[in-house]
């Protein structure tokens, strides 16, 4: 369990405990949430929500000569973190691989965080304020598509140039049948040594608060949970909603958000998946091959797959080099598949993927190697099913019918993912103890299980290639 840019501001954004606090999951965005840029944000259906840097900053937006409120800096705080583990367990679920797993690793942080921020009182020099009259494009297509667009008001950045540093080794001992199918390039283990430089400046996380453009002016409201549409003007519909919101009762009649709503149960996210998966099947098998391997050679770089989201999300369509630009290119035919659902689907899985760790997703690419996604969804969809509904840790106990599949170093990725999502595995124990904040993941990687499954069954006739990166 490696230590990566994202994993540290979440590190930090809980000991921080700040209310309304959020942390930044992209290093190559990190100097894009300072004060007052504006962020545009995304539903990411069941999971959460995603907050996009459009580029500009409010006073990019505003009439020019007015006053800017002087930001308040704290003094900076260190944060430090030092992770170990040394792993060995018997993984002999049903006796059908007598063997072991060894995992040793290291990986931490020696940070120095500060705040820059803009209290409500010297907001209210800007509010109100009238914009330009020519505003940038991504305003248009913001207003259009119904987007809410956010200000940065406090940025917690790095106060000095910092490392992430770690290693990570993996060694399985087996015997008989399963010692080939182990072998990872020759060896029976695999491992990583890598650094990860921060740069000055970084942001770590950050603060919101909406803004409200009427009248050709911006208001700024108190906080984050204050929802309202950013552009009033265009009444809300129903079709609108993320789907998973589709299934509550309530319907929004007043332009404004209601607060911290959430999926009702497990079957409103499992019907959104199911429907979502259906959408995919129904694409042509060529289309569905070209997801396929894109996807796959895009695991392994969390960059290039924020870097798409992007684009789509903002629908810029423009060049993009590598598997990135293939899906593009997709999108830019005149086919058969309506443009908007190629989209769409795509970015239900980058928003899906995008919740998991850098961990994850390369365990992910195992994952399809080895042919574990049939065992991991179910697995999966079982522990959501039982403890969705539960807000305090409760124990559970995994389904052995459900383990039995997974044996030797499937059962050892499968667990990895589980405990990258906040739960408590133990290689040798089924038992473990459901945790609320494990929710939004373990629903992330259901819906990401689920898609890329569809995928390699439509891709069944000719196997993956994956490149050297993903092993």
């Amino acid at each position: 369990m490696g230590y990566s840019f994202d994993r540290a501001s979440k590190d930090v954004v809980k000991k921080l405990q700040g209310r309304d606090l959020r942390p930044v999951e992209c290093l190559s965005d990190a100097t894009k949430f300072r004060l007052f840029h504006i962020l545009q944000e995304t539903p990411r259906s069941g999971w959460e929500t995603e907050d996009i840097p459009v580029g500009f900053t409010l006073l990019d937006l505003l009439e020019p000569n007015f006053p800017v409120p002087e930001p308040e800096v704290s003094a900076p705080k260190p944060f430090i973190h030092v992770q170990s583990t040394d792993l060995e367990a018997n993984l002999n679920v049903a006796d059908i691989a007598r063997g072991g797993v060894g995992y040793v690793g290291y990986g931490g942080y020696n940070i120095e965080v500060q705040s820059t921020s803009i209290p409500n009182p010297k907001l209210e020099i800007l509010q109100n304020r009238k914009l330009l009259d020519k505003l940038p494009t991504f305003m248009k297509f913001c207003r259009m598509e119904r987007k809410n667009l956010y200000v940065v008001t406090e940025a917690y950045e790095v106060s000095k140039d910092t490392m992430l540093t770690g290693l990570s080794s993996v060694n399985l001992l087996v015997k008989g049948f399963f010692k080939q199918l182990f072998k990872v390039r020759g060896k029976a283990g695999r491992s990583e040594k890598y650094s990860i430089p921060i740069p000055k400046g970084s942001v770590l996380a950050y603060k919101k608060q909406q803004l409200v453009i009427e009248n050709n002016t911006c208001v700024i409201l108190p906080s984050a949970t204050k929802k309202k549409m950013t552009f009033p003007d265009r009444p809300l519909k129903l079709y609108d909603l993320p789907v998973t919101l589709r299934y509550q009762e309530e319907v929004i009649e007043t332009g404004s958000w209601i607060d911290d709503i959430d999926p009702i149960d497990f079957m409103c996210l499992q019907h959104e998946v199911s429907e979502q998966t259906q959408l995919l099947a129904e694409l042509s098998k060529d289309v569905q091959e070209v997801v396929f391997s894109s996807f796959l050679h895009m695991l392994s770089d969390r960059d290039v797959l924020y870097d798409l989201m992007k684009m789509l999300e903002l629908n810029q369509l423009g060049h993009m080099d590598g598997p990135g630009g293939k899906i593009l290119d997709e999108l830019r035919k005149d086919s058969s598949t309506p443009h908007d659902v190629l989209k769409d689907l795509n970015l239900y899985l980058l928003q899906a993927l995008l919740v998991l760790s850098d961990t994850q997703l390369c365990l992910l690419a195992q994952s399809v190697k080895m042919g574990l996604l049939p065992h991991q969804v179910e697995l999966v969809k079982s522990i959501l099913q039982t403890n969705f509904k539960y807000s305090s840790n409760t124990p559970f106990t995994l389904q052995p019918q459900l383990l039995a599949p997974l044996q030797g170093e499937g059962l050892a990725i499968t667990y990895e993912l589980l405990e990258e999502c906040g739960l408590k595995m133990e290689l040798n124990n089924p038992r473990s103890t459901w945790d609320l904040e494990a929710k939004m993941p373990l629903s992330a990687l259901y819906g990401s299980l689920s898609f890329l499954q569809q995928l390699q069954k439509a891709n069944s006739s000719s196997k993956p290639s994956l490149s050297p990166g993903y092993i």
